[in-house]
């Protein structure tokens, strides 16, 4: 288990044990070039482990940055069935227009198509799974926000905020989080107890059948 000093568990944006339970730091067994500066440490069985430190401060990053910018300015993207319901109700939280599934090509930079939008900002849930959201706005130099496991590409991305990016529960902790700590940089809660929705509001409920479909 990953041990780190007193003074530094106080900093957490939760408790170390939540995120260690949500398993949000346990990552592939591939790793990027990019995404090698946020390992901690390689398990016996091969997975890559997740800086939680690390993970946590770009929260806050995100997080200030995603709160600089008018809701209406602001898209969030998701393909995966878990990243679905946890995405979807973060852009809900922020008053940001949530795009489910792929992002087809032309939508931020062919004015002539009907669904042609402007954002400028895009928080992405999967690099690789969303590279088309990504192609799309590097584009248009639209900074990008997203959750990267550490098999995926950093191309393109502004901010990365390495992590799980695949577990239910990962994913429904890290857009806990992001929600929060956006409301917080806002202004429109002061403190976490004003924050009053619950993780399990971000977590996927799936059939046996969808989860096989999705780690297929």
């Amino acid at each position: 288990m990953m041990k780190m000093p007193e003074e530094e568990i106080q900093e957490l944006l939760a408790n170390q044990n939540d995120y260690l339970e949500a398993g949000i730091h346990i990552a592939t067994k591939m790793r990027s070039p990019g995404m090698k500066r946020f390992v901690y440490k390689v398990r016996d069985d091969g997975l890559y482990l997740l800086d939680l430190k690390t993970i946590d401060t770009r929260v806050r990053l995100a997080a200030s940055m995603i709160a600089a910018y008018n809701p209406k300015d602001v898209v969030v993207t998701a393909s995966r069935i878990y990243a679905i319901v946890a995405a979807e109700k973060f852009a809900e939280l922020i008053g940001a227009r949530f795009m489910k599934g792929r992002v087809t090509p032309g939508v931020f930079t062919n004015p002539n198509r009907g669904d042609f939008m402007e954002p400028k900002l895009i928080v992405i849930s999967d690099s690789r799974n969303e590279k088309q959201a990504v192609n799309e706005a590097s584009k248009v130099n639209m900074p990008i926000v997203a959750l990267s496991d550490t098999d995926n590409s950093t191309k393109f991305i502004d901010l990365v905020i390495p992590s799980n990016n695949r577990g239910r529960k990962s994913l429904a902790f890290i857009y806990f989080l992001l929600a929060r700590e956006v409301l917080k940089s806002r202004g429109t809660i002061k403190g976490n107890e004003e924050f009053t929705h619950r993780m399990e509001e971000f977590e996927a409920k799936v059939e046996a059948k969808q989860i096989r479909q999705e780690t297929a």
